[in-house]
């Protein structure tokens, strides 16, 4: 949810948001126009093949995301890349092998609709991708989800 609060307080940040659908583009450029937000700026692209230079961003966050990229690997070598040295991911998204009920949903349903892209972490396989570029600052599973913060090493 988009507080205008939130966003006075951090008025001489730089805010670039990407998004491959241009849809949800389009929903967040008419909420912060709303909130009469003007320091994000919006943009199209695959997570990818970010447009950014090395070494870009203080921060990355990625809300529910990760689980739909269709190649993990590169989405997370890009992240990586654009990060400053230290510079923090925060992340949150559907973790595989925790509940039953959301892998059959996840696998059954979402995949099918094209809304989910395995393969899908599981907890384990999550911490061998981070652990050797990231100190884990935060590490929590809720249900089917993951959350976690991880500062680049």
């Amino acid at each position: 949810m988009f507080t205008k609060e939130k966003y006075r307080r951090m008025k001489k940040a730089d805010i670039t948001c990407l998004d491959y659908s241009q849809d949800m583009l389009e929903q967040a450029e008419s909420r912060f126009r709303g909130l009469g937000i003007t320091n994000i700026k919006t943009m199209q692209g695959d997570v990818g093949a970010l447009p950014f230079e090395d070494d870009t961003f203080d921060k990355v966050l990625c809300m529910n995301g990760l689980h739909v990229f269709p190649d993990k690997t590169k989405a997370y070598a890009e992240i990586l890349r654009t990060l400053k040295p230290g510079g923090e991911l925060l992340a949150c998204f559907y973790i595989a092998g925790e509940q039953k009920v959301a892998d059959w949903l996840a696998r059954t349903v979402m995949t099918r609709m094209g809304w989910f892209t395995p393969p899908f972490d599981t907890v384990e396989t999550l911490k061998q991708r981070l652990e050797p570029y990231y100190d884990i600052v935060n590490f929590h599973v809720e249900g089917a989800m993951i959350y976690f913060r991880g500062r680049k090493k």
